[in-house]
């Protein structure tokens, strides 16, 4: 028997249904609140408000449960690929070994970019963001492919649209890493896999033969990517749906996300941690210090990459690239202070009492700004590698929007401002 929620508003009691979603979670469905009733919802922030039905990522933040389409994150991390948890997190199950190899080889002949979108990094001034490069060059993806503005799809097109913007993500994600050291450009190479073809074109010098990248640092970056691409209703993936509810396009949608994913508060996280321990060092590198200040209730620094908003016991993610950050910090032999810096706060905060018993943990932000930083990236592309994992649940989340036929988003709101007021001519005023 279905359960039913009961308003009251004066002297009228009101009849809303609870629905419940497959991981008994409860919601009370206010979809015809105003028509019944008059009133809205406040709801700040939307915090506590469900605004979709989705079938693509659940998370459980108090038991550090995170699953993609129904499989435990640690099961994919450990197994899968990005371009596999990409197909799964887009088309609901995970692929054959030939549909997995169709896919793989599809997003190889679309890696290529019209040369014409070199003019765009000619124009970006020296020191740009590379987050405000990507999503200009994400959204002009769109008018390199005028056929993604048609209405009315169909599922091959849209297919095709997807591929092709997953494959030259890649592209000019390191594009951007070489426009920041003002190298060449290098070509994407059908022969590699997604990943291996990404770090080639980042890493590889035309003056130099290519001798493939350590397999040690291809897993890692595949983990990485994993672990990002989808995380429920976040503010990004909010605003690809928002976005999409307008009808606009996929190139459209997917750039809003990545301006959003730019703010500080929400895919600059493993950027501040490396900043954190940047000025730690050049404080000395007392880390006793600094966790001292972090205790200090009076004090306001904050020690970044420690806790989540979500994940109130432990974040399931960050377990998972511990041991992919030890794998590379040994394999590669990298003598950096600031990451010596690092593996001092991690030891403290994984037994230290004070740390222990609020939960305050090391998360995915702390160790996959280890990593990036160990890989030679500089922090400002640690955002838009974010970016990078992230492209499949946007996609997913887009592509759920529109088979789910969405009406435009159109929040609500109570207004505070000034009551009626006559104009007043300039003279008089």
């Amino acid at each position: 028997m279905s359960e039913t929620a009961h308003l009251q508003i004066g002297d009228k009691t009101y009849d809303l249904p609870v629905i419940e979603g497959t991981e008994n979670e409860k919601a009370i469905d206010i979809s015809k609140l105003r028509d019944l009733t008059g009133y809205i919802t406040l709801d700040i922030g939307y915090k506590n408000t469900g605004a979709t039905k989705s079938a693509i990522t659940f998370l459980d933040g108090e038991l550090g449960i995170l699953k993609y389409r129904g499989y435990p994150i640690e099961q994919l991390a450990e197994k899968s690929t990005f371009i596999e948890v990409a197909y799964l997190l887009i088309y609901g199950e995970l692929p054959t070994a030939d549909q997995l190899n169709d896919f793989q080889k599809l997003i190889s002949r679309h890696t290529l970019v019209h040369e014409d979108m070199k003019k765009f990094f000619d124009g970006f001034p020296r020191g740009s963001h590379p987050m405000g490069q990507l999503s200009s060059l994400i959204g002009a993806l769109a008018a390199f492919n005028p056929e993604s503005l048609k209405q009315g799809q169909s599922t091959e097109e849209v297919n095709l649209e997807i591929v092709k913007l997953i494959a030259k993500m890649s592209t000019l994600v390191s594009w951007i890493y070489k426009k920041s050291l003002d190298h060449p450009f290098i070509y994407p190479q059908n022969k590699y896999d997604y990943v291996t073809n990404f770090m080639y074109m980042t890493f590889a010098e035309r003056t130099e033969e290519f001798t493939g990248i350590d397999p040690v640092v291809i897993d890692a970056m595949n983990k990485l990517l994993i672990l990002h691409a989808d995380h429920e209703q976040n503010c990004s993936a909010s605003t690809v749906r928002i976005v999409g509810s307008s009808d606009a396009n996929l190139y459209a949608s997917i750039s809003a996300g990545i301006s959003a994913l730019w703010g500080p508060l929400h895919g600059g996280a493993n950027q501040a941690v490396i900043e954190m321990l940047e000025k730690i060092k050049e404080d000395g590198g007392d880390t006793d210090k600094w966790i001292a200040k972090a205790k200090d209730k009076n004090d306001p620094f904050r020690l970044m990459g420690f806790g989540h908003r979500v994940y109130k016991n432990f974040d399931p993610r960050a377990k998972i690239i511990k041991k992919a950050c030890d794998d590379i910090l040994e394999k590669l032999g990298v003598q950096d202070e600031v990451l010596e810096i690092a593996k001092r706060l991690e030891e403290v905060a994984l037994k230290d009492p004070y740390f222990v018993e609020r939960k305050l943990y090391p998360n995915v932000d702390f160790y996959s700004g280890i990593i990036y930083r160990a890989l030679g990236f500089p922090t400002e592309m640690f955002t838009v590698l974010f970016a990078l994992g992230r492209l499949p649940g946007w996609i997913a989340q887009w592509k759920e929007m529109k088979a789910n036929k969405e009406p435009i988003g159109r929040p609500r709101q109570v207004y505070t401002g000034k009551t009626t007021r006559d104009y007043v001519a300039t003279a008089d005023r």
